[in-house]
């Protein structure tokens, strides 16, 4: 942690969000000279997104979001609207302080988000064409029966889930069904049931994907399994640069940034059964449409 991080951290609350709001505005007045991300990291939910995020900024050609001391890693700009394009903007580093970076790397650098929230709230896929119609996205997918109870222990854990799991999966249509419908009705509608208690439905990838390939070409898309990154780093980290024009470079760390990915896998007998056989032709489905092995 850098020593403006450190200091701003252990400064008194009103303190914070005077600096926390100087430093918007200054970011706003410079929203002209502003860049928009080269690439965003879109999910899945529990699948590693923060780890990748942490990861990549850690090489040397990759830019913080401004400022770099918050340690930024999304703005949610994409499914919480009512903000502009130039509050948008004013998150990324300026066409100066890209210019001089390359100048000193020798080569473009990049900038981007992740939100686990963007490959799975319809709306987002064709608002980031409007937007970012450059942007290349990242969507890492994990073992949907492991990614659904892992979803289900972080909402206990956070005190928003009341229900066993079994019964949760069993709600979870009544939960959820008609939201989707108010979101795509209103886009400025933001549901916490659709974002909280999808368990079983965000491990369906394939319709997914499928949304975000109606708005872009498939060679902007990288599919990467999750087991892929947290089994072979390296070869997954440099497998991420090479889609994003970077040269590679050694991981210094393993380390799993967000702490709680390795939840205990205890998933009940009912329903680690019930969501297998769900997912069976979901995954068929998708190892044909991806051409490879899931091994899920």
């Amino acid at each position: 942690m850098g020593v403006v991080r450190k200091v701003k951290d252990r400064s008194p609350r009103w303190i914070r969000d005077s600096a926390d709001q100087a430093t918007r505005r200054y970011g706003l007045l410079t929203s002209g000279a502003r860049t928009l991300p080269d690439y965003l990291i879109t999910g899945t939910k529990r699948g590693g997104t923060t780890s990748l995020y942490n990861y990549l900024l850690r090489h040397p050609g990759v830019m913080r979001m401004f400022p770099g001391s918050r340690d930024l890693k999304s703005t949610d700009y994409f499914f919480r609207r009512g903000r502009s394009e130039a509050w948008y903007r004013s998150h990324f580093p300026t066409t100066g302080e890209r210019r001089r970076a390359a100048q000193d790397l020798g080569y473009a650098p990049v900038c981007g988000e992740a939100s686990p929230y963007y490959c799975w709230d319809p709306r987002v896929a064709p608002f980031v064409r409007e937007v970012a119609p450059e942007v290349r996205a990242i969507l890492l997918i994990r073992d949907p029966v492991r990614r659904a109870w892992s979803h289900y222990q972080e909402r206990v854990q956070n005190g928003v889930e009341p229900l066993g799991f079994s019964d949760a999966l069993r709600a979870e249509e009544d939960r959820i069904g008609e939201e989707r419908t108010r979101m795509l009705a209103d886009p400025e509608y933001y549901s916490p049931a659709f974002d909280w208690y999808a368990y079983r439905a965000r491990g369906e990838y394939l319709p997914q994907i499928e949304n975000w390939l109606s708005h872009f070409s498939r060679d902007r898309l990288l599919v990467v399994r999750s087991e892929d990154l947290y089994g072979d780093t390296q070869a997954t980290f440099d497998r991420v640069c090479a889609f994003l024009g970077l040269p590679t470079v050694e991981m210094s760390t393993r380390k799993t940034f967000n702490a709680t990915w390795r939840t205990r896998d205890d998933v009940p007998d009912d329903a680690r059964e019930s969501l297998s056989e769900h997912y069976e032709s979901h995954n068929a489905r998708l190892e044909e449409f991806l051409g490879e092995r899931l091994g899920w």
